[in-house]
């Protein structure tokens, strides 16, 4: 394994998962409890748009990360979040069924308590990304 493998490794957000939300598998991001807390506070009651970015960084053999960058319109909130693409595939694959995701708190209920619903204002980029995902956990020198 490489040390830039690695090092993508130990960068990965541990807190990725999916949920029934009214029948649909929604995909979900868990942050720390505090970091939400300070979010939902800037945001509650305004607002507010999500600038959605899947960054896709690929090696060629079949390693595939997706860095998710969510850029608040208000309360100067940015958040990157690297996903293992090869782990989280379903995450991927729920986004571009259902073009939205959530940030939720450990402490909290996947869709009971209060979550931060995010829509992505270009429901393709999400059809984008996961076909290029697809065709990059195939390894390339087989």
């Amino acid at each position: 394994m490489s040390d830039e493998l690695k090092r993508m490794l130990e960068q990965v957000h541990s807190g990725i998962t999916t949920f029934d939300f009214e029948g649909k598998e929604t995909p979900c991001i868990v942050i720390d409890a505090k970091k939400y807390g300070v979010i939902r506070a800037k945001i509650e009651g305004q607002p507010f748009s999500v600038n959605t970015d899947l960054n896709i960084l690929q090696d060629g053999l079949g390693n595939v990360f997706v860095e998710v960058v969510l850029s608040f319109s208000i309360g100067n909130i940015s958040e990157k979040f690297l996903i293992n693409a090869k782990t989280d595939l379903k995450f991927f694959e729920a986004l571009a069924t259902t073009s939205m995701l959530v940030l939720n708190s450990p402490e909290s209920q996947y869709g009971k308590d209060n979550v931060i619903a995010i829509q992505l204002p270009r429901p393709e980029k999400a059809h984008d990304a996961l076909e290029i995902i697809k065709s990059a956990l195939i390894p390339k020198n087989q």
